[in-house]
């Protein structure tokens, strides 16, 4: 998949993870972007439009504070599994920025 935000760093072809993809920031830092993150990236640029550059300017700050990181749509489910990397979910990014999105869960209250 075509990650246009990105299309000026380093992208590394990884075989263990063709899913995602693993992104080279200047010399020592590195960073995955699973694709259900970057779904969620594609949101905000559409609903935040008017912050997306912040948006993306802590991403990268967070890669640089980091050094190796995954951004994963879910801790508990990741697509990536790295030694030695930060998992972070797309509220490690909107939580600084104090951005608070509208996901709303469209479960039914069953009841008893």
């Amino acid at each position: 998949m075509e990650q246009i935000e990105f299309k000026n760093l380093e992208n590394i072809k990884d075989g263990k993870h063709p899913l995602a993809e693993l992104y080279k920031l200047e010399d020592k830092y590195y960073f995955y972007i699973e694709p259900n993150f970057y779904s969620q990236l594609s949101y905000l640029k559409e609903r935040y439009y008017d912050r997306f550059g912040e948006i993306m300017e802590e991403l990268i700050a967070n890669v640089k504070r980091n050094k190796k990181v995954v951004f994963t749509a879910d801790y508990d489910n990741p697509v990536v599994y790295e030694d030695n990397y930060i998992y972070q979910e797309i509220e490690d990014i909107l939580n600084p920025l104090k951005i608070v999105t509208d996901y709303t869960s469209c479960g039914s209250d069953y009841g008893d």
